[in-house]
């Protein structure tokens, strides 16, 4: 069968107190991705207490976002940016002008990127807020 079942521990200041988009994209981010791996399954997840009150939750619920863009009665479709590196800013804001064309109601960073000299994150936001 080839199955195993691995326990992993991690620090916990490996993790940014209060970011679920931090514990979740360093848990499982790139992890289902290796191609080592056939299959890969995430059985259970435990948090110490101490950790979990870090969370603050969101500053309000979905019905403000629903408001905001006026889209009522159906899931909002998004998606990652890719490729995730190589795009310039006015290419990066293209594709996010193109994806919103589309139909998508929003689109979003790849966790890998930041400011990198190639596309500054300042020139990137500026690009999408434009779309």
């Amino acid at each position: 069968d080839n199955q195993y079942i691995a326990y992993v521990a991690y620090p916990l200041d490996l993790f940014e107190e209060g970011s679920v988009t931090n514990l979740f994209t360093s848990i499982v981010g790139n992890v289902f991705g290796f191609k080592a791996f056939r299959a890969l399954r995430l059985e259970d997840l435990r948090i110490p207490l101490s950790y979990v009150k870090t969370f603050q939750g969101p500053p309000h619920g979905i019905e403000v976002e629903r408001d905001k863009l006026n889209k009522y009665g159906r899931p909002y479709l998004g998606c990652t940016i890719k490729p995730k590196l190589g795009l310039s800013a006015k290419n990066y804001g293209r594709a996010v002008y193109e994806g919103l064309r589309g139909g998508l109601d929003f689109t979003k960073d790849d966790e890998n990127v930041n400011s990198q000299p190639f596309m500054r994150w300042r020139d990137r936001f500026l690009f999408v807020a434009e779309a």
